[in-house]
This record gives C-alpha cells, structure tokens and sequence, in this order.
C-alpha cells in the first residue's frame, strides 16, 4: 500500500472540495455551522423527493389508465427508491441529533485563533503567488519550452 494519495478522479476531487472548505471556513464555529447547513439542506431534498414520490405513487393508484411510456420513472423503482430514502433520512436524523451534541461544545477565540494556524496549514490558499511559483517549480519537466536551451 503507497502512502501517496489516490489519484482517481473522485478522490483528486474530493480533495479539492476538503481543501476547500477548511479554506473557507476555517474555524470551529464555521465547521458547526457548515455541517449543520449541510445536513439540514441533505434533509430537506430527501425528504422533498420522498413527499413528490409519494404523490406520483398515489396519483398512479388512482389514475391506474397511465400508460407505461408516460411513467418516466416504474412504480417498483420508486418504490425501492424510497425504501432507501427512508433510510437515508432515518440515518440523517440520527447524524442531526449528534450533531446538536457538538453545538454545545463553545470554544475561546484563543482555540478559533488555532483553528485558522492549523487551517492554512492543512489547505493553503491554492492561488497565493508563493504556491504558484512553488507549484510550477516542481511541475516543470526537462522537455517543458521554459526549460530548453534555445542557442
């Protein structure tokens, strides 16, 4: 096993967006507030998709001449998409009420002080002129046009 980092597509973008974020929300207060959005927003699509899947299941019940060609999406994988809706939501309350438990941790402006140290460090500013030029020292290849010799 390599101690590199995968360099797959997903990953490489996965990395980007954790850079991101610690880029841009480098504090405590900020990561509660961000995960917090971010599970409420989670929830509130989840559970919009399952009420309109419910509703075009129970319009179908009662409409029972639709055609096959007019249901974009079958009944049973509706059903089975809210199968697992269900689940999703029932997993998302339960990181909810977690959550709700690191809300009550408070911390100093001294600790918030530390959050952004650690931050820069973890996630420098990818555009910082310093990082640039850094970047493209170790990214230049003997055969790049700014490193051949032109006599």
């Amino acid at each position: 096993m390599t101690d590199q980092p995968c360099q797959c597509e997903d990953c490489q973008r996965f990395y980007k967006e954790h850079d991101r974020l610690i880029r841009e929300f480098p504090t405590f207060k900020q990561q509660q507030e961000l995960n917090w959005a971010s599970i409420q927003s989670f929830r509130t699509l989840c559970n919009k998709v399952t009420n309109e899947f419910q509703r075009e299941l129970s319009e179908r019940e009662s409409n029972a001449d639709i055609t096959s060609e007019e249901k974009h999406i079958s009944d049973t994988e509706i059903t089975e998409a809210l199968d697992e809706l269900e689940s999703v939501n029932a997993y998302l309350y339960s990181i909810e009420a977690l959550m709700e438990r690191i809300f009550e941790t408070k911390i100093s402006n001294k600790i918030e002080t530390k959050f952004r140290e650690i931050a820069n460090e973890l996630a420098p500013d990818p555009l910082n002129m310093d990082r640039l030029i850094l970047n493209r020292l170790f990214h230049q290849t003997p055969d790049s046009p700014d490193k051949k010799n032109i006599n």
